[in-house]
């Protein structure tokens, strides 16, 4: 089972836009995926246009098991979503000893997953730590502007600090770069600059396409939405990069229906 963990801590990276999208590609090349989101701005249920009930909130501070929390909504496509009381989460958790640990303990019953996707808040917090402690991989979408590339700079020096801290050792398997409009000059230096430091993590680019941000409003990921459209294409490119990488992956585990879960 691989973990992976959506993350940057600049906001208006596309962060959700890929964390939702990888996960419904996977999901239709037959892949068993759970997607959790642990921004309290609750955009995945927002996207997918989901009644939000129990969510990552009664499961980290209310104690409600993981199976409450669980919701499908197609196949091989499980969320366990969040909403606005997310942000009291951070002040709960910290009363606790050893709060980065809360979701690893939690998530030990959640079993028949080929994949764990967690889609992180634009931030370092109490909630991100628990995130990065828990998955195996880190992803790192990341515009291709001036800004961007500095901010995966410091999200890629957090992580290591963060793996020293708790002795954990999450791995940076892919930066994606993302908003990517090749006509732009800064576009294609940022890219170019990204292809010469960190080609052996770098995804293709996932180019600027209004189809993208009209998805969400009908409640669909890109691949129901328009199949054919630019956002489509590129986003089934990172899907198939990700299965292609199944076989170094240390934590990949082909096992059970979706949404089994351990007695």
């Amino acid at each position: 089972m691989r973990k992976i963990c959506v993350i940057n801590q600049k906001g208006g990276v596309g962060k959700t836009t890929t964390a939702v999208n990888l996960a419904a590609g996977l999901s239709r090349n037959d892949r068993r995926v759970l997607l959790i989101d642990m921004d309290a701005q609750g955009n995945v249920a927002v996207s997918l246009h989901h009644e939000v009930e129990k969510d990552i909130y009664d499961m980290l501070i209310d104690n409600a098991d993981p199976g409450e929390c669980i919701r499908n909504l197609a196949k091989n496509f499980d969320i366990i979503p969040s909403k606005e009381t997310l942000t009291k989460a951070d002040a709960l958790l910290s009363k606790k000893g050893n709060a980065q640990f809360t979701l690893s303990e939690k998530m030990k019953k959640v079993k028949g997953y080929d994949y764990i996707i967690i889609d992180a808040s634009p931030s370092l917090s109490i909630l991100n730590q628990n995130a990065l402690i828990y998955c195996d991989e880190a992803f790192i979408p990341v515009p291709t502007d001036y800004l961007g590339y500095h901010a995966l700079k410091k999200i890629m020096e957090a992580i290591v600090t963060i793996n020293h801290t708790f002795g954990t050792s999450t791995k940076i398997t892919k930066i994606i770069p993302t908003l990517h409009d090749k006509r732009n000059k800064i576009c294609r230096e940022s890219l170019d600059k990204m292809r010469n430091e960190f080609y052996d993590m770098l995804s293709e680019p996932i180019r600027v396409n209004s189809k993208l941000k009209e998805a969400p409003k009908y409640g669909k990921s890109i691949f129901s939405y328009d199949n054919s459209s630019r956002g489509a294409k590129d986003y089934m490119k990172l899907v198939k990069s990700v299965i292609n990488d199944e076989k170094g992956a240390r934590s990949v585990e082909i096992a059970g229906p979706a949404r089994a879960m351990a007695s």
